[in-house]
Protein backbone atom coordinates (compact mmCIF):
# COMPACT_ATOMS: atom_id res chain seq x y z
CA UNK A 1 0.00 0.00 0.00
CA UNK A 2 1.53 3.57 -0.81
CA UNK A 3 2.29 5.79 1.80
CA UNK A 4 0.12 9.47 1.45
CA UNK A 5 2.87 12.06 1.38
CA UNK A 6 1.99 14.98 3.41
CA UNK A 7 2.78 18.47 2.56
CA UNK A 8 3.66 20.97 5.34
CA UNK A 9 1.62 24.11 5.69
CA UNK A 10 5.09 26.10 4.17
CA UNK A 11 4.63 23.94 1.52
CA UNK A 12 1.05 25.10 0.46
CA UNK A 13 1.77 28.24 0.93
CA UNK A 14 4.75 28.52 -1.44
CA UNK A 15 2.31 26.15 -3.72
CA UNK A 16 -0.76 28.77 -2.85
CA UNK A 17 2.05 31.99 -4.38
CA UNK A 18 1.56 32.93 -0.62
CA UNK A 19 4.85 34.89 -0.06
CA UNK A 20 5.53 36.24 -3.07
CA UNK A 21 2.70 38.78 -2.60
CA UNK A 22 3.31 41.84 -0.69
CA UNK A 23 -0.29 42.96 -0.09
CA UNK A 24 -0.88 44.23 3.40
CA UNK A 25 -2.78 43.03 6.09
CA UNK A 26 -5.09 44.77 8.39
CA UNK A 27 -6.56 42.91 11.56
CA UNK A 28 -8.31 43.72 14.55
CA UNK A 29 -8.62 41.17 17.34
CA UNK A 30 -10.95 41.77 20.25
CA UNK A 31 -10.27 40.24 23.47
CA UNK A 32 -12.40 40.31 26.93
CA UNK A 33 -9.39 41.52 28.99
CA UNK A 34 -6.25 39.51 30.49
CA UNK A 35 -8.32 35.99 30.39
CA UNK A 36 -6.14 32.50 29.92
CA UNK A 37 -8.36 32.42 26.39
CA UNK A 38 -7.97 35.97 25.53
CA UNK A 39 -3.88 35.46 26.09
CA UNK A 40 -3.84 32.59 24.01
CA UNK A 41 -5.59 33.82 21.49
CA UNK A 42 -2.70 37.03 21.33
CA UNK A 43 -0.13 34.79 21.86
CA UNK A 44 -1.70 32.22 18.64
CA UNK A 45 -2.23 35.67 16.19
CA UNK A 46 1.10 37.22 16.75
CA UNK A 47 3.13 33.85 15.99
CA UNK A 48 0.81 33.49 13.09
CA UNK A 49 1.60 37.03 11.81
CA UNK A 50 5.14 36.83 12.71
CA UNK A 51 5.38 33.61 10.53
CA UNK A 52 3.37 34.04 7.46
CA UNK A 53 2.94 38.04 7.28
CA UNK A 54 6.20 39.24 8.22
CA UNK A 55 6.55 43.23 7.78
CA UNK A 56 3.53 43.17 5.99
CA UNK A 57 0.44 43.25 8.71
CA UNK A 58 -0.62 45.56 11.45
CA UNK A 59 -2.45 44.14 14.18
CA UNK A 60 -5.05 45.98 16.42
CA UNK A 61 -5.77 44.22 20.18
CA UNK A 62 -8.61 45.74 21.14
CA UNK A 63 -10.20 44.58 24.81
CA UNK A 64 -13.48 45.17 25.19
CA UNK A 65 -13.90 46.03 28.81
CA UNK A 66 -12.29 48.92 28.22
CA UNK A 67 -13.50 49.60 24.99
CA UNK A 68 -16.87 48.65 25.14
CA UNK A 69 -18.08 50.84 22.32
CA UNK A 70 -15.76 50.11 19.85
CA UNK A 71 -16.96 46.18 20.19
CA UNK A 72 -20.96 47.46 19.76
CA UNK A 73 -19.94 49.65 16.98
CA UNK A 74 -18.24 46.50 15.03
CA UNK A 75 -20.94 43.96 16.58
CA UNK A 76 -18.71 41.49 17.61
CA UNK A 77 -20.86 39.33 19.64
CA UNK A 78 -18.06 36.95 20.52
CA UNK A 79 -14.86 36.76 21.91
CA UNK A 80 -11.76 36.39 21.15
CA UNK A 81 -13.14 37.27 17.52
CA UNK A 82 -9.84 38.06 14.71
CA UNK A 83 -11.16 40.56 12.26
CA UNK A 84 -9.33 40.62 8.53
CA UNK A 85 -10.30 44.54 7.12
CA UNK A 86 -7.14 43.80 4.52
CA UNK A 87 -7.34 43.02 1.84
CA UNK A 88 -10.50 41.98 1.05
CA UNK A 89 -13.02 40.56 1.53
CA UNK A 90 -13.55 41.16 6.00
CA UNK A 91 -13.23 37.95 7.71
CA UNK A 92 -14.17 36.86 10.77
CA UNK A 93 -12.43 34.76 12.53
CA UNK A 94 -13.77 33.76 16.17
CA UNK A 95 -11.91 31.55 19.00
CA UNK A 96 -8.60 31.23 20.73
CA UNK A 97 -6.95 30.68 17.02
CA UNK A 98 -4.89 27.69 18.12
CA UNK A 99 -5.67 25.79 14.82
CA UNK A 100 -3.26 27.39 12.14
CA UNK A 101 -4.38 25.54 9.14
CA UNK A 102 -7.74 26.77 9.62
CA UNK A 103 -6.75 30.37 10.84
CA UNK A 104 -4.63 30.66 7.43
CA UNK A 105 -7.38 29.79 5.61
CA UNK A 106 -9.85 32.19 7.13
CA UNK A 107 -7.06 34.85 6.43
CA UNK A 108 -6.85 33.69 2.71
CA UNK A 109 -3.36 32.46 2.51
CA UNK A 110 -4.15 28.93 1.85
CA UNK A 111 -7.33 27.54 -0.40
CA UNK A 112 -9.48 25.79 1.17
CA UNK A 113 -9.74 21.73 0.98
CA UNK A 114 -12.16 20.68 -1.74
Amino acid sequence: MAQKKSRSTHGRLKSAGVGTDKERYVLKLYVTGATARSLRAISNVKVICEQYLKGRYHLEVVDIYRRPAVARRDQIVAVPTLVKQLPVPVRLLVGDLSRTEQVLQGLGLVAHPS
